[in-house]
């Protein structure tokens, strides 16, 4: 058994395909003083299409899981554009007289070895992203063709000395079973798009292998352990199948709690609902079981294009999500652009720290033509289902009076065209800064509802940005702060007699539930890959003795203690049940 790292979960095995090595072929003359324009010209030509791919790529993978992880490509094209990467390979050609090649091979070898230099893991993989990028390059001005994957013939386990976003995201998942790479580890961009688009990962094997992988070669991979078999014998097999076996079944099982009403054994509700960013997740979300849209990102609206979608853009897509929805809510966030979310059409300032400054209804108050356009749209959708309107980043009273000022502009404007919505329409805020917990009382006299945002609230209660590898270790949503801001808000809800909902990852984590039952929240939204294990967890609780368990996790001083006591009472009881208290894990 070979010890790796276990960078994407699950269980696969098959037989290996090793993924060739690209042998580079550069010229080892200088170029003249009068070829320096067409060496620019190479240069530059390269970078277009390198960048158009990328694009594409980008827009290939969002189809695959969703825009959030697709967000790496816009790293890669942050490199094409890298004053410090770009000045050095030019500085290469014109200062040395170096062939464009040959100038980006040595440009990326400088940055690649300064990053590996570094006692620091996130740099280390940065480095990987640097090489992918300047070898898309470095393809393109050498013509060299791309290295293609088998896929017509049997699923195979990829090994590779490193596997790039941009080859991982032409993976085809019914072909490849999982992937051993020799370099890399759980902080990866080919990490979290492994887990993102569900194909095991073993890496970081590089210095444990007596010989190499040969193309051909059984392998048994564990990519929640770490573990990799090369030509296991039939008892490791046998145990191997039956892990997956376990899972494929467990699976299937939680399939079976999609139509079954998530309430605990002794009665208590929940509203399970699905966090959304396109059209395609919705039919995955009703398909899980979810009671609604309890956020509808409307930001891959703006994504991808050259302008500004139009209100009937916007309209068309609104009104489909709320006529698919039914009677259940839709709730629908108004845009929430900048920090880590850009639009090339959209300038926006270059800010010290964009996360704390422009951005989400900041931008919308300031751009009042836009938000009014699309505040516009969605009331025209509110006439097509029960659609609630969900301004993000809220931190003072004055933000809501503004914003609703442009509602009844919205209103007045459709009113002259004749056009019918919902003078009614429900209109709350998102929980997200701890200024709107402090004043959460405040705010809930202006709002009808309340959705607690944990993604963003917890970064900034504990001053963490969790897209930071370095310091992502420090995010903690069990820290005792952040379960204090959790009661402070729905407490404030309560005294004000609005609902209030948590959406973000704590919403989907399974083991939070006796948190939920201890503040009293009913209604939860989450990724629709979370529906069923959260619907299975609330199937198998006690709300009293989950409570109980609450009311201790609040008592703790650290967010270990707090995890290792959610986590210990969560797998007390672990068998499936339908819904009714029969255990069909036994099926």
């Amino acid at each position: 058994m070979i010890q790796g790292i276990g960078a994407a979960a699950g269980v696969a095995f098959g037989k290996a395909f090793v993924l060739p090595h690209w042998e580079l072929d550069l010229p080892d003359s200088e170029i003249d003083a009068v070829d320096l324009a067409k060496e620019f010209e190479r240069l530059y030509e390269g970078i277009r299409t390198s960048k158009d791919e990328i694009e594409y790529i980008k827009n290939e993978f969002k189809e695959m899981v969703g825009d959030e992880e697709s967000h790496i490509f816009d790293a890669h094209l942050a490199i094409l554009e890298d004053p410090v990467f770009m000045n050095e390979i030019q500085g290469l050609i014109e200062r040395q007289y170096k062939a464009a090649e040959v100038a980006v091979k040595e440009a990326i070898d400088h940055f690649v070895s300064m990053f590996d230099l570094l006692d620091d893991e996130y740099m280390k993989e940065r480095a990987l992203d640097i090489k992918d990028v300047g070898n898309r390059l470095l393809k393109h001005l050498l013509g060299a063709p791309e290295v293609t994957l088998p896929s017509d013939t049997q699923p195979y386990i990829l090994v590779a000395k490193e596997l790039s976003p941009s080859q991982l995201a032409h993976l085809n998942p019914s072909h490849v079973l999982g992937i051993v790479t020799m370099a890399g580890g759980k902080t990866s961009h080919s990490a979290i798009m492994a887990r993102a688009i569900g194909i095991p990962l073993v890496s970081g094997i590089e210095n444990r292998l007596e010989k190499p992988i040969q193309t051909g070669e059984f392998l048994v991979l564990d990519g929640d352990e770490g573990h990799l078999y090369i030509n296991p014998n039939q008892m490791i097999l046998d145990r191997y199948k039956a892990i997956r076996d376990e899972q494929r079944k467990k699976k299937e099982q939680l399939q079976l709690l999609s139509t079954v009403e998530a309430v605990t054994k002794d009665g208590s509700y929940f509203h399970l609902a699905a966090n959304m960013n396109s059209l395609k997740e919705l039919d995955m979300a009703l398909g899980n079981g979810a009671e609604g849209v309890g956020l509808f990102r409307t930001e891959f609206l703006y994504m991808d294009r050259s302008t500004f979608p139009t209100e009937n853009e916007q309209f068309e897509v609104y009104r489909q999500v709320a006529e698919k929805a039914g009677d259940s809510s839709v709730v629908i966030r108004t845009l929430d652009i900048g920090g880590d979310k850009q639009l090339d059409y959209f300038s926006l300032p270059e800010e010290e720290n964009p996360v704390l400054g422009y951005r989400a209804i900041r931008i919308s108050l300031d751009r009042t033509e836009l938000f009014q356009t699309q505040l516009t749209a969605i009331l025209r959708a509110s006439s097509y289902g029960n659609v609630k309107i969900m301004y993000p980043m809220i931190s003072s009273v004055d933000e809501i009076h503004q914003a609703n000022e442009i509602l009844k502009r919205s209103m007045a404007d459709l009113d002259r065209r004749g056009i019918s919505y919902n003078p009614h329409i429900k209109v709350g805020i998102m929980i997200e800064v701890p200024a709107a917990v402090t004043i959460a009382d405040l705010l809930a006299e202006e709002s009808d509802f309340f959705s607690i945002g944990t993604n963003d609230l917890v970064q900034y209660v504990l001053a963490v940005d969790r897209m930071n590898e370095q310091i992502a270790h420090m995010y903690h949503p069990f820290h005792p702060a952040v379960l204090r801001m959790l009661r402070s808000t729905v407490e404030a809800a309560k005294q004000a007699g609005i609902p209030v909902s948590v959406c973000g990852e704590l919403a989907g984590d399974e083991r939070a539930v006796p948190l939920w039952l201890k503040l009293g929240v009913q209604d939860l939204s989450m990724s629709p890959l979370s529906l069923l294990k959260v619907k299975h967890r609330v199937l198998n609780t006690n709300s009293e003795e989950a409570k109980k368990e609450a009311t201790a996790c609040f008592k703790l001083r650290t967010s270990a203690e707090v995890e290792e006591r959610l986590t210990n009472f969560a797998e007390r009881n672990s068998f499936l049940t339908d819904g009714n208290g029969k255990d069909i894990s036994a099926s």
